[in-house]
């Protein structure tokens, strides 16, 4: 292969009619590989002298010589785990990364590109019965040994699941157990309020409630407010009905089966990774400090319960105080909830050096054990187009291009969010770009579903839920809405629902007593912000 010669031998099938598993944006645009020049003599490949590229662009721009990965934001980092949670519901593409080029037509999903939990409920009660308690409707909870503490149901340590990838960290595995514990919650409300199916009607309310706070908390967190607000609108149709209006249909808007754009999930939905943190405090009971914290993955040290790896059975100095990681009534100080770092090229150290099969880390792949570097590489295979042809298609205007690397598109989405030009927010959320294919696709998920409360039942709120408002009124499962930032029904109340713990309440005084562990301190809650 000559110098400069496109790395790509067989140009997929480009259709703009296919829907299937995942598709295409944009697929009238041309894909956009480097300029990468080939060794004269030597046994490297074109494959790997791609890899050996990225990791020498990885190293030259994206690490942050502190190991911290850029500054902090508001975002509280639970929203960074919950975000990996509703990837693992919408995509799983097994495609190995050895493929030289992938056409995305051709892939297949093994999850449905719903906001509906299928990585929850997986295939049901009848198909999958092990996830479930005989006879109940409810899930099936582990508890650690000696404690009132809960845990995922395990089977010799592995999870029981309809995900295994949400135990592959333990804060997506405490997420997935409150949902699962909210589930639970809203069967034995759904049975004492005699319905005559008690399991199908708390999967619709959880369902909903999820739909709700993707949209109205999550997605309106990590987007710009205008691009939130222009994507999906409630307004009045024929005869006064309320109906939703996607504001991007130009850009997603899927017909007849719903797919999954590569856009989204190889460029602009992996942007979450710069938002992780380098290690966490997760319980009082540690003590308070960073010292009393975990890495998040620590690169030297093969026993995984000396970091936040999951795989294992969770131990109780892992166990998630929520209030740590989501602004809840009895967070405190500075520091809690501990929050995310900026949307940025830098990524911390621990993401540097992750293997690529998570189940077998003794034999991670030489050039994909960084993640920066795996995600470049994925997004020439999956044949994504260039990030300046993409911001062109769309109308708006694009950042200079100073190095070809600039056209990738995930390394551009990371560059415009850190931007404090018109298209970027500063680090604070994605830029105008990344907003449009984050926002745009979630919409078009939502929108597309009949299943959604979207479509079922447009003007539905969780304060008009049946289930919902009883637990209320007797747990006080929404008392969160006051909060800074947090919207009426957001991702406390799933926690709050759940039961897990929120507070130090739960957990043994650290060493030195109660002098170790801050007052919360309790100002007047403001307004929250209106949700839709």
């Amino acid at each position: 292969m000559q110098h400069g010669e496109k790395i790509l031998d067989v140009v997929a099938p480009r259709s703009r009619f296919y829907q299937g598993g995942f598709g295409r944006l944009f697929p009238e645009l041309e894909p956009w590989v480097p300029d990468i020049p080939q060794p004269a003599t030597g046994g490297i490949g074109t494959a790997q002298a791609l890899q050996n590229h990225f990791m020498n662009f990885v190293a030259q721009n994206m690490v942050d010589a502190t190991g911290a990965g850029g500054r902090d934001i508001s975002l509280p980092s639970g929203y960074v785990y919950f975000g990996q949670f509703v990837d693992h519901d919408i995509t799983h593409d097994v495609t190995p990364l050895s493929e030289s080029e992938v056409d995305p037509n051709r892939l297949h999903n093994f999850r449905t590109p719903r906001l509906d939990l299928d990585s929850l409920y997986g295939a049901g009660t009848k198909d999958q019965p092990f996830l479930y308690e005989a006879g109940t409707g409810k899930f099936r909870i582990d508890q650690i040994q000696g404690t009132n503490f809960r845990d995922l149901p395990r089977h010799r340590g592995t999870a029981l699941i309809g995900d295994p990838r949400n135990d592959e960290n333990i804060i997506v595995a405490q997420l997935h157990l409150a949902f699962l514990l909210a589930h639970n919650a809203l069967v034995d409300e759904a049975r004492k309020q005699g319905a005559k199916n008690p399991f199908e009607t708390a999967r619709k309310t959880l369902r909903w409630l999820y739909q709700w706070v993707v949209w109205n908390d999550y997605v309106r967190r990590i987007c710009r407010d205008d691009v939130h607000k222009a994507a999906l609108r409630l307004e009045s149709g024929s005869s006064l009905i309320k109906v939703w209006q996607v504001g991007y249909g130009d850009v997603f808007d899927w017909k007849v089966n719903p797919f999954m754009p590569v856009e989204f999930s190889v460029a602009a939905y992996r942007s979450g990774h710069t938002l992780v943190r380098g290690g966490y405090q997760t319980n009082i009971g540690n003590g308070v400090g960073p010292n009393n914290g975990f890495p998040t993955f620590a690169v030297a040290n093969p026993n995984t319960k000396g970091d936040l790896r999951g795989g294992n059975p969770l131990t109780s100095n892992r166990v998630i105080q929520w209030d740590w990681f989501l602004q809840m009534d009895s967070s405190f100080g500075p520091d809690f909830p501990q929050v995310a770092r900026a949307f940025d090229p830098l990524l911390v150290e621990a993401l540097r050096h992750m293997p690529e099969d998570p189940v077998n880390p003794s034999s991670p792949t030489a050039i994909l054990n960084v993640l920066a570097a795996r995600n470049l590489v994925r997004g020439v295979r999956m044949q994504l187009p260039a990030a300046s042809a993409v911001a062109t298609k769309l109308g708006i205007e694009h950042l200079p291009i100073q190095q070809q690397e600039d056209e990738a598109l995930w390394f551009y989405i990371l560059r415009e969010a850190q931007s404090t030009e018109a298209v970027g927010s500063n680090g604070e959320r994605l830029g105008l770009l990344g907003s449009i294919l984050v926002a745009a696709t979630f919409a078009g998920l939502l929108k597309g579903d009949p299943l959604s409360f979207f479509n079922m039942e447009p003007g539905w709120t969780p304060d008009r839920d049946p289930l919902l408002q009883a637990l209320d009124q007797n747990l006080q499962i929404n008392r969160d809405a006051g909060q800074a930032g947090n919207v009426s029904w957001g991702l406390p109340a799933i926690v709050r629902l759940s039961g897990l713990p929120v507070d130090g309440s739960s957990f043994p005084q650290p060493a030195g007593g109660a002098a170790a562990a801050p007052t919360p301190a309790t100002p007047a809650p403001p307004t929250p912000p209106a949700a839709g």
